[in-house]
């Protein structure tokens, strides 16, 4: 079974937020980042252990530049057998899908696995994107999946209770929390990744169909009012004129 991950690099949670050119550009200096969070506890995770228990080969699958190779060496490091990085920018979610949609389909992989959204823009658009290009299923916000054959049952927690799904494969999934728990990359792994495999790929063409106008910082936090437990009076007086409770 071959299994196609999606990674994308995000901002550490931590990083201070700035933009620049009138708030037309994010600006990256001094900004830390990360695996996405999804992709790598979930979706990445889950990938390797059906390595582990069934012989998969995993392989991550990045659309960015040569700044997104750290991400991907430490994806590499946590158990995937080699990495692809598609050498373009990632403009928008369709032109992320088309990549990563075309790269799947020509190579022939089983399963294609995203985490629900980015931590950044939180889109959760990529991975139904992808499914609709390949022709393929796609199941969203599984918190389960488990391959016998290429048959592929899943759980996802839907309003009110929970949801059992069965799928043939190929298939597309994003993972959401339930689906593995976090790994953190020993040495052995470390060592290991600096000499798997990083495929550099050129871009197809793809249109990107939106673009960003300008970004915006939400407001800041009012101060906190702390009130004794003996005024009653005025913390329901807040709660209608500072609160807006009606």
């Amino acid at each position: 079974m071959k299994i196609l991950v999606c990674i994308s690099k995000s901002p550490d949670t931590t990083s201070k937020i700035a933009f620049t050119e009138g708030n037309t550009k994010f600006d990256e200096n001094g900004v830390q980042y990360i695996v996405n969070p999804y992709d790598e506890w979930y979706a990445l995770v889950r990938a390797c252990e059906l390595q582990e228990t069934q012989g998969a080969h995993v392989t991550t699958i990045t659309v960015g530049t040569a700044t997104d190779d750290p991400i991907i060496r430490k994806a590499l490091a946590i158990g995937a057998n080699d990495a692809v990085r598609i050498n373009s920018e990632a403009r928008d979610a369709y032109f992320v899908a088309a990549q990563i949609a075309d790269y799947a389909k020509n190579n022939g992989y089983d399963l294609v696995l995203t985490g629900k959204e980015t931590i950044d823009y939180n889109g959760s658009q990529v991975g139904g994107m992808i499914a609709e290009l390949m022709d393929a299923p796609f199941v969203s916000l599984a918190t389960r999946l488990e391959v016998n054959g290429n048959t592929v049952s899943l759980d996802r927690e839907i309003a009110g209770g929970l949801e059992e799904v069965e799928a043939s494969l190929p298939l597309v999934v994003s993972c959401a929390k339930g689906m593995a728990e976090q790994r953190i990359p020993n040495m052995r792994g470390i060592m290991a990744a600096r000499t798997k495999p990083l495929n550099l790929i050129d871009p197809i063409s793809a249109t990107e169909l939106t673009q960003f106008a300008s970004y915006e910082l939400p407001p800041a936090k009012s101060a906190c009012v702390m009130l004794s437990t003996d005024e009653m009076d005025k913390l329901v007086e807040l709660l209608h004129s500072e609160a807006k409770v009606i």
